[in-house]
């Protein structure tokens, strides 16, 4: 069976990498999470998607120019005006606290292609490890060279290099770079390339997947998990299939 990860949380209808967001998704029956990390200035791992939080914050800045303490003032929520309380940029340690009480696959993206945080992989993995989630994560990211050194230091913690563009047999690429999986973004016509990726023991679980037929492709070749938007849908589509 497909699994299905909501992508920053239950994002259609909640504010993106949120507590509230991710718990929204396990009330909705999703399988697993997609969230992104970011360094604060003073090293603490916090989930927001961008690099600045301009867009998803009532702040502004770039992440690494504030510490923890100060972007806890910043409400994620701000957006969603039917919703008086704030709405908190989570830590990963808040995220992972949570995942105490559920059985949640986590997909983290590593956010270091533009801004590389030094350390990050180690401090994301010792955390992981405190928590005893190695089997439940598993660690994406476009930058690919962070993907390798993952895998060096927690050859236990599966891999998957994020994809923006199609590529030539990609099975044969994240066998070389030991991952277990791959993250594409998803066209229509690929199905056969992600079939013969699963074919040769790789997993496929492209992003973000928010349309109907677009679902039902996926789901009727057999892929490993979608990344969407609105888990909700996607469980109702899926049952049609299962």
């Amino acid at each position: 069976m497909t699994l299905i990860f909501a992508h920053r949380g239950y994002s259609v209808l909640n504010p993106e990498n949120t507590m509230r967001a991710f718990m929204e998704a396990e009330r909705a029956g999703a399988d697993g999470l997609e969230l992104d990390v970011q360094m604060t200035k003073d090293g603490q791992l916090v989930v927001i998607h961008d690099e600045k939080i301009n867009r998803t914050t009532d702040g502004i800045g770039f992440v690494k120019d504030h510490t923890y303490k100060d972007l806890k003032k910043y409400n994620a929520g701000y957006k969603f005006k039917k919703w008086f309380q704030k709405t908190p940029i989570p830590s990963l340690e808040e995220v992972f606290e949570w995942m105490n009480s559920n059985r949640l696959i986590c997909n983290i993206e590593l956010k270091n292609g533009i801004i590389p945080y030094a350390g990050m992989e180690e401090k994301v993995i010792s955390l992981i490890r405190r928590y005893k989630l190695e089997k439940r994560i598993i660690i994406s990211s476009f930058n690919h060279y962070s993907i390798v050194y993952s895998y060096r230091i927690a050859p236990e913690i599966e891999t998957a290099p994020l994809l923006s563009e199609s590529l030539y047999m990609p099975w044969i690429y994240a066998k070389s770079i030991h991952a277990r999986g791959i993250h594409p973004k998803y066209y229509r016509g690929l199905e056969d390339v992600f079939k013969l990726s699963i074919e040769n023991g790789v997993a496929v679980r492209p992003y973000t997947v928010n349309k109907d037929a677009s679902l039902k492709r996926l789901y009727e070749m057999g892929c490993t998990a979608v990344i969407t938007d609105d888990p909700f849908k996607a469980i109702a589509i899926r049952n049609l299939y299962a």
